[in-house]
């Protein structure tokens, strides 16, 4: 008889531990994702309105910072996908307008997500996107182009030693996770 209440124990600790591990793990993704919102970790941009940009930014005409544009694919996306302008020179706290060109080559229709990042780290939180295609899906029939917009502008409170920042795009397939919902 106690060698049935040790292993009922043993097993209540493990089915514990189990739905604590579970829970743990099903919380991690929104965590990180405020983690690094609130640090500003892992270049993730911050989004505001242009009526926010209007009533808050002087901008500093004296100063200029190169925005590099990069766009990458992921190893399952095979359409085209670049920027305009490889790069820019911005004033911090004035707004900017620029683009990025996705060609779908396939013979089917796709739906790209695109996701940022900027570098270096500590730049992101002073990069902010008032419009942006990253914040929707993007659908693409088969052989459609298009140019999609993204507006910007960088805080006039970016450190001085920052004189070039990098917004980099990877895009993603997201066509079955979209069509299941």
């Amino acid at each position: 008889m106690a060698e049935l209440k040790n292993n009922v124990r043993a097993f209540v600790k493990i089915a514990s531990v189990s739905v604590v591990m579970f829970g743990f793990g099903y919380l991690l993704v929104p965590l990180y994702d405020v983690f690094c919102e609130i640090t500003g970790l892992n270049g993730k941009t911050g989004r505001v309105s242009e009526a926010e940009v209007a009533a808050g930014y002087q901008p500093d005409l004296q100063r200029k910072v190169t925005v590099q544009f990069v766009a990458n694919n992921s190893v399952d996306m095979p359409w085209a996908f670049a920027p305009v302008r490889a790069a820019m020179q911005v004033h911090p706290g004035k707004l900017y307008a620029a683009s990025y060109i996705a060609e779908n080559h396939t013979g089917r229709r796709m739906i790209g997500q695109a996701v940022p990042s900027v570098s270096p780290i500590k730049a992101s939180r002073y990069f902010n996107k008032t419009e942006c295609f990253c914040f929707d899906q993007q659908p693409l029939e088969a052989g459609e182009t298009k140019e999609m917009p993204l507006r910007f502008i960088v805080d006039p409170r970016l450190p001085e030693k920052i004189e070039t920042l990098t917004l980099a795009y990877t895009l993603f397939d997201v066509t079955q996770q979209a069509v299941a919902n």
